[in-house]
């Protein structure tokens, strides 16, 4: 086995989505692997810090933290050689029909494909037991304090919910300004697929044969038809079925390269993966605890200049609020994690 490039221990979380380059959308090639543990084509990443598209500058595309002014992006030769070795599973599998996963326990009908597809495994294995030998694990965010999530009051600009008569469900104190915006076809990024009523969208497992223009995002991101620039609107996301997203607000105009919540024309509120929960206003993150939302309620207030999430269950819990400008039009925006074929964000309808 190569042995690793030298350089300082850094953590990987390895499963098959890991194996894929969430800026080009295809396997890593000449893997380059980051102090946060997130991978990436060695070119691939060195042309997207080039062109200064990742806030802040010499950040992970997928988690956002920021790398050494120091750090040299070197091969990752073990998670190369598991790249190379599915890469040859799949080939030799390809026309058997046969599940790669590794846990997968389907019978396979030749006992010659067989016998191939079990040694194939095994390696996969043994290069994971390998990168877990060789890679030190260690949490790169355990010294960064821990913002506390207070019981916020109810925001000035929102209307007040009545307290005489409680109900397990009752109807939302939004309701009146409820809108179900629908998934602008010309923005989202060639990794997603938009649902047929347009109120959902998910990371398709190819890419999709959308009609090329500059208004894609690069990474899986996509903005709403509707833009907004007065009144008071409100509308809810359900986040059960995405393992790592953002949902807020951005105008048209944000470059299609950078990130949500990292431009002075967006704001979001992120759930990382990695049981922390964030906001991100005028390009600062602001961690807000580890308590994950199932659903996400945004109130838009541009009379008042004011915009708020809420984590909605039984009743509208204030996760974080901000001043908003309407300086441009602003649409509901959305962020995904591309490299888990699946994940899903609905636009659902608010409860009336």
């Amino acid at each position: 086995m190569a042995g690793l490039d030298p350089g300082p221990a850094v953590p990987v979380w390895l499963v098959e989505d890991d194996l894929g380059c969430i800026i080009c959308q295809g396997l890593l090639a000449t893997p380059a692997t980051l102090p946060c543990g997130h991978s990436f084509c060695r070119e691939c990443l060195k042309g997207l810090w080039a062109a200064g598209s990742t806030r802040p500058p010499r950040s992970c595309p997928t988690c956002r933290v920021s790398a050494p002014a120091s750090l040299q992006l070197r091969k990752n030769t073990l998670l190369q050689e598991l790249v190379d070795k599915y890469s040859r599973a799949l080939r030799e599998s390809s026309s058997g029909g046969v599940d790669l996963s590794l846990a997968s326990s389907k019978p396979v009908t030749s006992n010659t494909l067989e016998r191939k597809t079990r040694d194939i495994l095994h390696d996969l294995e043994e290069i994971q037991k390998k990168l877990q030998e060789n890679f030190t694990w260690k949490e790169a965010f355990e010294e960064q304090p821990q913002v506390e999530v207070q019981e916020a009051p109810y925001s000035s600009s929102c209307p007040l919910p009545d307290q005489s008569h409680p109900a397990p469900k009752r109807a939302s104190r939004f309701a009146q300004w409820a809108i179900c915006p629908t998934f602008d076809l010309r923005s989202h990024s060639y990794s997603l697929e938009v649902s047929k009523d347009g109120r959902a969208v998910t990371v398709s497992r190819c890419p999709q044969t959308h009609l090329g223009s500059h208004e894609r995002f690069v990474t899986c991101q996509a903005l709403c038809s509707q833009a907004f620039s007065s009144g008071q609107q409100y509308w809810e996301v359900d986040t059960q079925h995405c393992s790592h997203w953002a949902v807020g607000v951005a105008s048209w105009g944000m470059k299609r390269t950078q990130i949500l919540g990292r431009t002075r024309d967006s704001y979001c509120v992120e759930w990382k993966g990695t049981s922390q929960l964030s906001a991100w206003h005028m390009v600062k993150e602001t961690v807000l605890g580890s308590d994950r939302p199932k659903v996400v309620g945004i109130w838009l207030d541009l009379q008042e200049g004011n915009l708020a999430f809420y984590s909605v269950a039984d009743q509208e819990t204030l996760l974080y609020e901000c001043p908003v400008s309407a300086s441009s039009p602003l649409h509901p925006a959305f962020w995904l994690y591309g490299l888990n074929p699946g994940n899903s964000l609905t636009i659902r309808p608010v409860r009336v």
